[in-house]
């Protein structure tokens, strides 16, 4: 029997996408991230707009695709109607560059692109898809827009990517309670307000689909006026005109005059270098590793396994010689404090690299060298200071081989520190995405190798061979990476890495080595004594409420706080209206059961996050918690803490003070905090040379209660709690850039109230304001600031045409020299402090540092001579026009330690 005969255009499809709309949506969603290059030039909406082109190419694999975009100016619906989409606001500052991006990038990928003067994207996507119905093709329109869902047929369905939604004709059926072709009816009534289509007032979407539903069509409903009662019929007979009008202006002109072939659009080979060059200056650090080209040629397949003493012996002396050696280990686990050697690589020129196997089980494991050794040999190399250790993440490193009985000397360059110290605004820093943007090298990824998630082999399996491959390509690429950071290293960046960043690197591993002891059995009896106060608290919200819901679903609480009790509602969401900490703070004050809900979730939280979570982290080989400190996370170099955060461990109030309770010392061991005194307001002092605040300072008085009789006129004896609190409250709000708003909000005033404190605050403190003035417009003018210690803060945004952003940029610039002032003394602190006790051989150690405050495990008999250098040591870390003070108290744990 003969087969069916193939039409020509069998087996196409074509992908038509609505690319202003796209790039409008790809804005909006992005407009809260505000997210930059380092040259402060936007790239959010084009970043989304991007990664939905790359979806539908790999996901839908069109054979036939056209990009289209809106003309510039007006259209042939303005010569209609003149108030066509005179609502619309112009295109915002900073969307159109990002528009001109887009264009690039489509062009780049070798993607097909119509504009049409005079026209909407809209027109041209119907009038191709009526001709490609017409010629048998079947087409996907990309859009999110609901005024294409009239063009949907049986060979023309819609995509929305961006919300994972398709529609045919059942599903354009199921939106607007009419087929496609009827949805223009239901819009000329309704009309648009988004492109300012006037429709018949008092017609909704929701009776504009009652009408067609029970008329059929906008001439029927208009002719049949008379039976629809009440103000929409009178508006029905009096805006018929309007109505017709609004249904032409929403229905897409298909037969529009275009010239082209269907070869025109196939898409063609992505032009790779062109893409690398546009995700090289976006700083598209993943889409750059992808098409970017390899600048450098590493040959991963030249690197040396050793599994012999003496070749290992001639490796080292090239290292001695060189001066610098790069070091990476291979291990059994992420946790320092836990992982085992398997193997190290090591690096003394670029593409010159080893790996030395120490307990690998599989292919090519034959043969290893024994660690005892190894460890020998490698000893005067890596434990000496002759040679200089250059690595990726050295703390890691250095607890390891701390474990395995070597300590490393010399730590002298890390590549992970000095990517951050460079450019502190970049999201990551790790090998991979460094060694794509600086070296265009695409390397060889761990899941490679070892697979994924249940799947996933320890290294321990990998095969020698190809572990060889890894391991090395580590150590070549960190030492490549090195030699083009070193050079860029100068001035105050470089003073900041040498003196500061580098020298902390071994006393945040020892810390995180050192762990903090936390007792197990007192976390469970929280959290038991939790559990039932939870429970009690459920039981009375869902009582004095009458009804039982799940107390833990924002939505399921709104509708009965303010749908069936009848509460008074505050700002709406997606979901309902909202129920955040704010919302129910306010209701607080007049309704019990709001009370009982922020009650209910601070111990659900304390809960989960603390009692449970924490007993979970305690290493069952130490009996302890080892946190990790990162280094290279916070733009204002504020050290940040995981697994767990300690930065959020709650001090004083209420059930909080008692999870501090938990961190207690060894057996006899005390636990003694050290903390600086108001730091942030010193160094406020210090910066601006206010000499009220310097005086103040010098007198040791009360910051707070003298803030208080300055604004609010009293003296000092006069000042009340209430007032303090308030003085407080703007002391700290001046350092963040508070603006009224934010002051109104934080001590519950009206504007004009909070705007008064801030003009009496400025008035008595003028050298604050000129302070924050001028380090602003330093800001503007050089696109940084910086600590009182030279750490750079980039800020791209100072300049945005986005207020927004822009407010936030300038926030930014007031408060990041106090809050890096603050971290950089710290951290000189912490490495003056870790100095002195290993030179005088204490047993006591430094196990954490939180906010301004370093909290140490004491040996009693060490306790009185610590404490005398601590306070020292912190308080004579750098040297300001105010004296800084350091508070210190002990206890056996770190709740009495305040």
């Amino acid at each position: 029997m003969p087969g069916k005969k193939k039409t020509a255009n069998e087996g196409k499809r074509l992908y038509l996408v609505d690319a202003s709309s796209y790039a409008f949506r790809a804005y909006h969603a992005t407009a809260r991230q505000a997210l930059s290059n380092s040259k402060g030039h936007p790239t959010g909406a084009t970043l989304t707009f991007t990664n939905m082109l790359l979806k539908l190419i790999r996901e839908e694999k069109p054979t036939h695709l056209v990009v289209v975009w809106d003309s510039k100016g007006k259209t042939f619906r303005h010569e209609m109607y003149d108030l066509y989409k005179a609502n619309r606001a112009e295109t915002p500052p900073d969307l159109g560059p990002q528009i001109a991006d887009m264009i690039g990038i489509s062009r780049a990928f070798s993607l097909p692109s119509l504009q049409v003067e005079g026209f909407e994207a809209d027109d041209i996507i119907g009038t191709l898809a009526r001709r490609a119905t017409e010629e048998g093709v079947e087409t996907v329109i990309v859009s999110g827009d609901k005024d294409l869902t009239q063009l949907v047929s049986p060979m023309v369905t819609m995509l929305d990517t961006l919300k994972d939604v398709r529609y045919d004709e059942e599903a354009v059926k199921e939106k607007w309670g009419v087929e496609p072709g009827r949805v223009i009816e239901v819009m000329g009534l309704m009309g648009d307000s988004s492109d300012n289509v006037p429709g018949v007032p008092k017609v909704g979407e929701k009776t504009a689909r009652k009408l067609i539903e029970e008329f059929g069509t906008l001439e029927a409903t208009l002719a049949r006026a008379d039976e629809v009662k009440g103000k929409v019929g009178e508006n029905l007979k009096e805006y018929a005109d309007q109505a017709r009008l609004s249904r032409e202006l929403v229905t897409i002109d298909v037969n529009m005059d275009l010239d082209f072939n269907w070869d025109d659009f196939v898409p063609g080979e992505p032009d790779r270098e062109e893409l690398a060059s546009i995700f090289t200056e976006l700083e598209f650090t993943r889409l750059m590793s992808e098409f970017g080209e390899q600048k450098q040629k590493i040959d991963v397949d030249n690197y040396e396994t050793i599994k012999d003493l003496v070749r290992l012996k001639e490796f080292l002396e090239s290292a001695r010689k060189a001066g610098k050696l790069a070091v990476d280990t291979e291990t059994t686990s992420i946790e320092a404090a836990s992982a085992d050697l398997v193997g190290v690589s090591m690096a003394v020129e670029p593409g010159r690299a080893v790996y030395v196997p120490l307990a690998h089980e599989g292919d090519g494991s034959e043969g290893q060298l024994e660690w005892d050794k190894v460890r020998d040999v490698l000893a005067p190399v890596l434990g000496g200071m002759e040679v200089e250790k250059i690595g990726q993440n050295l703390k890691y490193d250095y607890q390891v081989f701390k474990r395995a009985g070597l300590e490393l000397g010399r730590i002298g360059f890390d590549t992970m520190v000095a990517s951050y110290v460079l450019n502190p605004r970049r999201r990551v820093h790790n090998l991979d995405e460094l060694a794509s943007e600086r070296l265009g090298h695409r390397t060889v990824k761990y899941e490679d190798l070892c697979g994924k998630g249940k799947s996933q082999i320890p290294f321990a399996l990998v095969p020698v061979k190809d572990a060889t491959r890894y391991a090395g390509e580590d150590a070549d690429v960190t030492l490549r990476l090195y030699l083009g950071f070193e050079p860029e290293l100068k001035d105050e960046p470089r003073w900041v890495f040498e003196n500061v960043e580098m020298p902390l690197v071994p006393v945040l591993a020892r810390m995180e080595s050192a762990g903090v002891k936390v007792n197990a059995g007192r976390l469970a009896q929280m959290s038991a004594k939790f559990d039932r106060k939870i429970k009690d608290l459920r039981s009375r919200v869902l009582e004095m409420a009458d009804a039982d819901f799940n107390l833990d679903s924002p939505k399921q609480l709104s509708e009965v706080l303010f749908n069936k009790m009848g509460l008074p509602a505050g700002k709406k969401t997606k979901t309902g209206y909202s129920t955040n900490e704010e919302v129910l703070t306010k209701l607080a004050e007049e309704h019990e059961i709001a009370s009982l809900v922020l009650e209910y979730r601070g111990l659900t939280k304390l809960k989960s996050t603390y009692t449970d979570a924490l007993a979970k982290l305690i290493n069952p080989v130490t009996g302890r918690i080892h946190t990790s400190y990162n280094q290279t996370v916070t733009s204002t170099g504020r050290l940040s803490s995981s697994d767990p955060n300690l930065q959020n461990i709650p001090v004083r109030q209420g059930e909080g003070k008692l999870i501090r309770e938990a961190f207690v010392g060894e057996g006899d061991n005390l636990i003694m905090a050290a903390d600086y005194s108001q730091i942030e307001l010193r160094i406020m002092a210090h910066i601006s040379e206010e000499p009220a605040l310097l005086e103040s300072f010098e007198k040791g008085e009360d910051i707070h209660l003298r803030t208080a009789s300055e604004i609010f006129g009293a003296r000092p004896e006069d000042v009340t709690a209430d007032m303090r609190r308030h003085a407080k409250v703007i002391n700290f709000g001046i350092l963040y850039g508070m603006s009224a708003h934010g002051l109104t909000r934080q001590l519950d005033v009206d504007h004009k109230e909070a705007q008064a404190y801030i003009d009496a605050y400025f008035g008595r403190y003028p050298l604050v304001r000129k302070y924050m003035d001028d380090v602003v417009e330093k800001a503007r003018s050089q696109g940084y600031v910086t600590t009182i210690k030279g750490r750079r803060l980039p800020l791209p945004e100072i300049d945005s045409r986005n207020a927004m952003v822009r407010a936030a940029a300038e926030r930014e610039a007031i408060n990041a020299p106090l809050q890096g002032s603050a971290a950089d003394i710290i951290k000189l602190a912490m490495i003056d402090v870790d100095r002195a006790m290993l030179e005088d051989g204490y047993k006591s150690k430094m196990i954490m540092q939180v906010h301004d405050e370093l909290v140490f495990e004491v040996v009693p008999s060490e306790l009185d001579a610590l404490r005398e250098m601590v306070i020292e040591k912190m308080e004579k870390a750098v040297e300001l026009k105010v004296a800084l003070k350091v508070d210190v108290a002990h206890g056996g744990s770190w709740a009495e330690a305040h």
